[in-house]
Parts: structure tokens; C-alpha cells; sequence
């Protein structure tokens, strides 16, 4: 009987566990209180810094929550991510985890269960419009939106300047006339006007995002290439930028900014990010500023902002402390203006927190930049970017599209380009 009874009980043992998954990833488990949470992010400089900035002003008020703050290169994240909720168990993951915007609705749509619904937490329409796409999911808001990949125009004054143009001639210019802008540069110094590396296709989607369109269609999943009209001008324009001889090609980071701090181009079309990279070459104080960024001349709707990169802070829903982190979130980057000036003070980190995009350190000049008011400008082109659906395969659609460029480049119609990325999107993605 004693016997029988032991065998009992571990089979209800054996079936509680299977029934709760049998790695403690259950409902509960995330709202289970905690004096403990941990975050991952990449670039200590960047996102690990605004993490430091934000943990040192919650703990003025809440000094008994022990914050750990992991750095991971951006890769490894995904990949540990992946892994941990693959595995159906919660164990090893982190309470908050930083998600590139481009990356986020294929978390979501895999495992939307895994994050915490942050809608009563932060008011999502406080944050930049273009921000709410990638980070909601099923009328839900889960991501509590961060910086802004807020797109310019850095140039060369002194070499625009010996080129015959001054900074109001690049206040409205389309593709074409920076092109034709890129030709009288490289006569008149010898210089590029642009660097790019052929395997990155960033350019295209500053193009495409401000003309409100993306690699797929409007339900995130469906590939929109063949037809798609921005696409197929943002293509032409980009073989056009070849065709005038004015690019300085590069492999890789590195080589991407040796390209301007050694004055080898005149100009750099890309994200608010890149700033700290301009700034190390010293030398070049005041020889810099930024204008908007140039405009699609054949769509209609295309606008001088657009947005590359940027990224998004995530709860997740299933690790112990979860109230604790949405606390954390929603007391800082969810809700402290002065946090998101400190921020640009220290870091030069623009958030997307519309509240926050007014105050002392927007309203500086800034010399490096001739006495610009960078940051205002910014903060003004954020509200500007055209809402779009980056949808689940950015990466993976461009993998395709990276190959046609080349193939374009090398004298393959354009039609047939995108006809051909298109039929190999579907087959590869439904």
C-alpha cells in the first residue's frame, strides 16, 4: 500500500509538470514579483549608455530593484531569443529585450504570447506614428518605442560650396538633382559624393519609406516587388547614382566611415545615428551640416524624411519581475522627458517620445555643424516619416533584392529584376 501510494503521487507530480510545460513558462510566471529584472542590448555606446542613463533615474525612486544591464552583440541576441522561446520555456531569457523595428513583427507573430501587452502601461500615441507599426501586434501595443533611425542629409559645406552650391539649394531637391548635385562635386574637388556598400540595401529603403511603400504589402507578409513603383525608382535611381561615376563603394563599417572622415565624399544620406562617427574626426568641425533628405522626383507622396534602423524595448511576458520591468519602461523610456534629454545631452540619442521633442538640448547649436540646431531639425523630421509595414521578412526579401541589384547593375531590365525577385519571394516565403 505504501508502495502504491509513492507511485501515486509521482504520477501527479510527473502530470502537474507536464501540464505547465515543464520548464516553468507558464501564464503566471512573468507576474510573479521579483527585486530582480535583467535587459539585453547591443552597442554600449548607444543603447547600453540610454539603459545606464535610465536605470540611474529610476532607482532615485525605486532604489531596491536590482537592474542588470547584459550587452550582446545585436546577432547573438536574436539567435539566444530565438532558442529560448523555441524551447517553451522562459529560463535563461531576459525581462526586457531590446528589437531592431525591422526585426519585431516576426517575434511577435511567432510568439505573441511571449511579451507583455503594454498598452495600459504607456500611451502609445505619445511616441512618433511611424514607431507604433513595428511595435504593435493584434491591436495590442508591446514594444515601448526608443530611437529614432531619423534620416538626413550630411554634407561637405566648404565642398558643396567649391561645387557652386550653398545650403538652400539642398532644402528641396529630388534624387536626381542630388545626382546632378554629385556630378559638379566630383569636377570641380575630385570627390565622391557618396560611399555604399553594394550588399546593403539601406539607401532603397530611405527611398521606399518615404514614399510610404516596403517589400511587402500592407499585411506585412505578402511580397510587393514586381509593380511596386517606389521600388522600381528607387532601383533606377541607385543605378543612376553608378552610372555618374560619383560612389565610392566600401565593404564594410570600417570602410564606410573612413569614406567621410578621411573627406573622400561630400555627402551621407543615412540615419541621425551616424553623428558621433561624423564628429571623431575633429578636424572637420564646421565643415559640416545636414539637410533634409532628398525626395522620390517620380512619387507623388514621397517626402524629405524617412527612417533607417532604430529600435524598440520589449517586456517579456513570461519571466519572473515582469511587472517590475513594464514599471521600469513605463517610468522612463515611456514616460520621462527629462530622461530623453539627458539622453541627447550625453549620448545624442533622439527618442521617438513626442513630448520629449522640445526643450534645452534640442534647441542648441551645435558649432561642429556650423551653428545648426541639428537636433531640432531631427526631432522635426521624425514627425515627418511616412508610417509603413516593415512586416516579418525585410532581411530576407533583401537577400533576394541584393542579388537582382547586381544583376540590374550588369544590364538586366529592371522589369525582369523585380518580376524575378518577386517570384522568388513567394517561393521562398509562402
Amino acid at each position: 500500500m505504501k508502495k502504491m501510494w509513492v507511485l501515486m503521487l509521482v504520477t501527479v507530480l510527473l502530470l502537474s509538470a507536464c501540464s505547465s510545460g515543464g520548464g516553468g513558462n507558464t501564464a503566471s510566471e512573468g507576474e510573479k514579483t521579483s527585486n530582480e529584472i535583467t535587459i539585453w542590448a547591443w552597442d554600449k555606446a548607444f543603447n547600453v549608455a540610454a539603459l545606464e542613463t535610465a536605470k540611474e533615474a529610476y532607482q532615485k525612486q525605486n532604489p531596491d530593484l536590482k537592474i542588470n544591464i547584459i550587452e550582446y552583440a545585436q546577432a547573438d541576441i536574436i539567435q539566444k531569443l530565438n532558442t529560448g522561446l523555441n524551447s517553451g520555456t522562459s529560463s535563461g531569457l531576459p525581462n526586457i529585450v531590446l528589437i531592431e523595428d525591422y526585426r519585431a513583427q516576426s517575434f511577435l507573430n511567432a510568439y505573441p504570447d511571449a511579451f507583455k501587452d503594454m498598452s495600459s502601461t504607456i500611451k502609445a500615441s505619445d511616441f512618433a506614428e511611424y514607431k507604433l507599426g513595428p511595435t504593435a501586434f493584434d491591436g495590442k501595443q508591446f514594444g515601448v518605442p526608443f530611437d529614432s533611425g531619423v534620416t538626413g542629409l550630411y554634407y561637405r559645406t566648404d565642398l558643396l560650396e567649391q561645387a557652386g552650391y550653398k545650403a538652400a539649394d539642398l532644402q528641396d531637391i529630388t534624387w536626381d538633382d542630388y545626382i546632378k548635385i554629385g556630378k559638379d562635386v566630383k569636377a570641380k574637388t575630385g570627390k565622391d559624393l557618396i560611399t555604399l556598400d553594394p550588399n546593403d540595401l539601406g539607401l532603397i529603403r530611405m527611398m521606399i519609406q518615404s514614399a510610404g511603400s516596403w517589400y511587402s504589402k500592407e499585411d506585412g507578409k505578402t511580397p510587393d516587388l514586381a509593380g511596386n513603383a517606389a521600388l522600381k525608382e528607387a532601383f533606377v535611381t541607385y543605378k543612376a547614382m553608378m552610372d555618374a561615376n560619383v560612389v565610392k563603394l566600401n565593404s564594410d563599417w570600417s570602410q564606410f566611415v573612413a569614406a567621410f572622415n578621411n573627406g573622400d565624399v561630400a555627402t551621407i544620406p543615412t540615419g541621425n545615428w551616424i553623428t558621433p562617427s561624423v564628429r571623431q574626426e575633429a578636424s572637420q568641425s564646421g565643415k559640416w551640416a545636414v539637410a533634409p533628405l532628398p525626395k522620390m522626383a517620380g512619387q507623388s507622396n514621397s517626402v524629405h524624411a524617412s527612417n533607417l534602423g532604430g529600435s524598440s524595448w520589449y517586456v517579456m511576458n513570461n519571466v519572473a519581475g515582469a511587472d517590475q520591468a513594464a514599471d521600469f519602461m513605463g517610468k522612463t523610456f515611456g514616460s520621462d522627458k527629462q530622461l530623453y534629454q539627458d539622453l541627447l545631452n550625453n549620448i545624442g540619442a533622439i527618442g521617438t517620445y513626442k513630448p520629449a521633442a522640445e526643450g534645452e538640448a534640442f534647441d542648441k547649436a551645435d558649432e561642429f555643424f556650423g551653428g545648426q540646431k541639428v537636433f531640432a531639425d531631427f526631432a522635426k523630421w521624425t514627425q515627418e516619416i511616412p508610417s509603413v509595414n516593415y512586416g516579418i521578412n525585410t532581411y530576407a526579401i533583401e537577400d533576394i533584392l541584393v542579388v537582382e541589384m547586381q544583376n540590374f547593375l550588369n544590364g538586366k531590365a529592371i522589369d525582369d529584376v523585380l518580376a524575378d525577385a518577386q517570384k522568388q519571394a513567394e517561393a521562398q516565403l509562402n
